[in-house]
């Protein structure tokens, strides 16, 4: 008489060869390297998009600032004019907070300010990925002139 419970139980415990397992796995691989790269570009276009907000913002803020002290602040003075009250002179005579904190670019570095500006009459930027002037894609410049 056969025991069909030793046979049941054969089956039960039958798992994946590795064959099997070595396909599952090689077609992972192949979908992980379509979908990495594009997930990564993702993220710099983030970047660059946070970057613009950012800088937008800070325009913003100095465009209220001159309207309120009749100029921008001085290079000396800084994006820190918009947070703390200048203490190097000109010192503005109606000056408010303009923002709660100074941000700094996706990359972890300040926002850079020229007043007077090269490419508008101020100018607020950020080198993007290499945090070096010029640069391409990623690693572009990134500024309120654009």
């Amino acid at each position: 008489m056969i025991d069909t419970r030793h046979a049941a139980h054969r089956a039960v415990q039958r798992g994946f060869t590795l064959i099997e397992l070595m396909v599952v796995l090689v077609i992972i691989g192949v979908l992980a390297a379509l979908v990495v790269p594009s997930v990564l570009d993702r993220a710099d276009d983030a970047r660059v998009t946070a970057t613009r907000t950012d800088i937008a913002n800070l325009m913003q803020a100095l465009k209220l600032y001159k309207l309120d002290n009749q100029r921008y602040p001085t290079a000396e003075q800084g994006l820190q004019a918009l947070v703390i009250k200048p203490a190097a002179g000109p010192i503005p005579n109606n000056w408010k907070p303009y923002l709660e904190k100074m941000p700094n670019d996706p990359w972890g570095r300040p926002y850079l300010y020229v007043y007077p500006g090269v490419k508008g009459e101020i100018d607020v930027f950020s080198y993007g990925g290499d945090g070096q002037a010029g640069g391409e894609g990623k690693n572009a410049d990134i500024g309120s002139w654009q």
